[in-house]
């Protein structure tokens, strides 16, 4: 099996030979998209009037900080507007694609992260509260499985669940 990240950088401008790609790939190997989208999650998040945060981490990694609300767009830009758009693109050239999140049969389970080090802007280093960020813990394949089986190509979206239920960010690129 064959795990391909699209970043949410160029999710909404897939350039045609990449769209070709996965579908000879999706032909001959199972293959399974996994997909970002950060700044579409901002920019809906800023139109809800929701101020995004984001914390650098001492090896210079900027990512957002996720409180409950955050989590609650980012799951619905996610799992559902990007996700959707994604399977559009891949069903309008043929390839039969199915959008799911890590939520989705519980594929992406995920422990919250309790504490974030992250530098302040005097550049030292603090400790925060985790917030509904979290790290994959386990993957149940059950469901890609069964999509795969019937020659459909996953496309996940990477938002688990926590073993409280919560909605979680993870790192698409862990996903």
């Amino acid at each position: 099996m064959i795990v391909v990240k699209i970043g949410g950088s160029i999710v909404d401008e897939l350039h045609p030979t990449t769209i070709a790609d996965i579908k000879k790939t999706s032909e001959i190997t199972k293959l399974v998209v996994v997909h970002g989208g950060g700044k579409e999650v901002t920019i809906i998040a800023n139109k809800l009037g929701k101020t995004q945060g984001f914390v650098v981490s001492p090896g210079g990694v900027r990512s957002r900080y996720t409180d409950k609300e955050t989590a609650e767009i980012y799951t619905m830009v996610m799992a559902g507007k990007l996700n959707k758009v994604i399977v559009r693109l891949l069903l309008q050239h043929g390839i039969k694609a199915a959008g799911i999140s890590g939520i989705d049969g519980g594929v992406l389970k995920a422990d919250r992260k309790k504490k974030l080090v992250i530098m302040n802007e005097k550049g030292r280093k603090m400790v925060i509260d985790g917030g509904y960020t979290g790290k994959i813990n386990s993957v149940d394949p059950s469901l890609i499985t069964l999509l795969l089986e019937k020659q459909y190509l996953p496309v996940i979206s990477p938002v688990a669940l926590s073993e409280e239920y919560d909605f979680l960010n993870v790192d698409g690129d862990r996903a």
